[in-house]
């Protein structure tokens, strides 16, 4: 059973782009990568999600906080409107379908929009206390900061265990997070490090690039494929609903 995972590109100059590895890990997974178009109407955002067996949204640029009631501050950096916009929409659908996300970094936050939270626009500026550094300057698969995991949660099941390390690259956070998600890991400062939901199959967020330590880390690798064994067991499921209509 091959499955179809969309993948959500950034875009700069109105040419997307979306870093190979990408594509790599979902192909080595057996799993067949579709890069999705930032698509506005309604019947085929629709189609897109029919067709789709999973979604995996990707980092990239910051997002417009007037869709979470809020006007740029200082610190705010590249928006793509049409971005944040097309995402939302394709969540929410997915959701509605009760089919797997996987979301990381920008993706994250995207997720926690698209289901009724909030978030900083920039870290540094909105919160007061002394912050770690998110931004790391190292090397992309460097685990720079330690992440407190919740017990109980799919992210603990999956990797086993409540500290590890993860690598950073964000000035922008989760802030608040309204049901079914909630937050299943945080960092030492209290900057939300992972999100989920607890009403479908599979939905998680979280805020590291789990794709550059996809080589090197057990953790990550399960990750990764417990996304994809939850996107056959949905398949499975309504092929055989279908078989018994």
């Amino acid at each position: 059973m091959q499955l179809l995972i969309g993948i959500t590109p950034n875009m700069k100059d109105d040419q997307y782009n979306v870093a190979q590895i990408h594509s790599d890990i979902m192909e080595d997974l057996d799993a067949i990568p579709f890069i999705l178009p930032y698509v506005e109407k309604e019947k085929t955002i629709d189609s897109v999600v029919t067709k789709l067996d999973g979604l995996y949204v990707t980092g990239g640029d910051d997002i417009d906080p007037t869709f979470f009631n809020e006007e740029p501050i200082e610190g705010l950096r590249y928006i793509i409107r049409k971005r944040d916009m097309f995402e939302q929409k394709l969540i929410q659908k997915m959701l509605q379908q009760n089919k797997p996300i996987f979301a990381i970094c920008r993706g994250v936050q995207i997720l926690n929009i698209a289901t009724g939270g909030d978030m900083y626009q920039h870290i540094y500026g909105q919160i007061k206390k002394q912050l770690l550094q998110h931004e790391q300057c190292a090397n992309r698969n460097h685990q720079s900061h330690f992440i407190t995991i919740k017990e109980g949660t799919i992210l603990y099941e999956m990797m086993q265990k409540k500290r590890m390390k993860v690598n950073s690259f964000h000035h922008q956070a989760n802030r608040k997070v309204k049901q079914p998600m909630i937050v299943s890991a945080t960092a030492s400062d209290g900057i939300i490090e992972a999100i989920e939901s607890t009403a479908h199959n599979f939905v998680v967020g979280v805020q590291w690039h789990p794709e550059f330590l996809y080589e090197t880390d057990i953790g990550t690798r399960t990750l990764y494929k417990t996304f994809i064994k939850k996107c056959e067991e949905r398949k499975r499921s309504s092929e055989n609903r279908r078989h018994t209509l």
